[in-house]
């Protein structure tokens, strides 16, 4: 085997990851190659130092480990390319949300050392999140190249695999929120006469709460006590979301991500 890690599809994630690996030398250049249906986006990876190969079944055999970087409809379509994997050599890292380590398992032909990786879309600006979480037949230790592939594009957790629905709603599906949020502060910029710089009033405020947040080492609740002034314009609004009762509705929303991720799993 030639290459650290091959990429079974060069999305936009793949994309992200195989930067950050390259970027912060996690790996080194020539050890990363990779398929994908569309030449352009090969072509593209070939630019910035992988190797594209000439289809996954390539990749399986010339990679220490192999990442599934797909849709996971698409996966059952990938049988026949896993006749080939070293299911007591290889590690199999997988970013599809929603299937199991034992269903990735059955498709890729028996027992195998799968990792699941839960990211979200930051990962693009090297700000992303993600949970790691060893698979049932995976070995202790199988989970570093991951944990270190997914740190240098942000910051990246173990976690159970049992616990990797609640990650998908909390961080997985988590941007949604804030992008959400964003959206809401923008329209009331808009309707209080703000539409110019609205744009930037929010997205810098978000951004700097954040690393605020991050940064503080105070609790959330905490940093809202701070700001909130009795009888004053943020008491005036936050009285307004409790009214409505928006934490409960949050609450609600994060757990109703997790359902359906434990629905789409099975």
């Amino acid at each position: 085997m030639t290459f650290r890690l091959g990429l079974i599809g060069a999305g936009n994630m793949a994309e992200a990851i195989a930067r950050g690996a390259l970027d912060r030398g996690v790996l080194p250049p020539g050890s990363l190659c990779a398929a994908d249906p569309s030449p352009e986006r090969l072509a593209l990876f070939e630019s910035f130092g992988v190797t594209p190969m000439a289809d996954n079944a390539a990749v399986i055999a010339a990679s220490q480990a192999v990442m599934l970087a797909v849709k996971p409809q698409v996966l059952p379509s990938l049988a026949a390319d896993f006749a080939g994997l070293d299911r007591a050599g290889q590690t199999v890292i997988s970013i599809m949300a929603g299937l199991g380590a034992t269903k990735i398992e059955a498709v890729l032909g028996g027992p195998a050392r799968v990792v699941r990786v839960m990211p979200n879309t930051p990962l693009m600006v090297g700000a992303g999140m993600s949970g790691v979480a060893l698979g049932p037949h995976a070995q202790p230790g199988d989970d570093d190249l991951a944990m270190e592939l997914f740190g240098a594009c942000g910051q990246a957790v173990r976690v159970d695999e049992a616990d990797l629905d609640a990650v998908t709603a909390v961080s997985g599906s988590g941007p949604a929120y804030l992008f959400y949020l964003a959206q809401a502060m923008e329209q009331a910029a808009a309707d209080l006469g703000l539409s110019g710089p609205g744009r930037q009033l929010v997205t810098q405020t978000l951004l700097g709460s954040a690393q605020l947040l991050a940064q503080s080492g105070q609790a959330p609740a905490e940093l809202r006590r701070k700001v909130t002034s009795p009888g004053g314009t943020t008491a005036a609004a936050v009285a307004t979301l409790d009214d409505r009762n928006v934490l409960d509705a949050v609450v609600a929303a994060l757990t109703a991500a997790r359902d359906r991720s434990v629905e789409l799993g099975q």
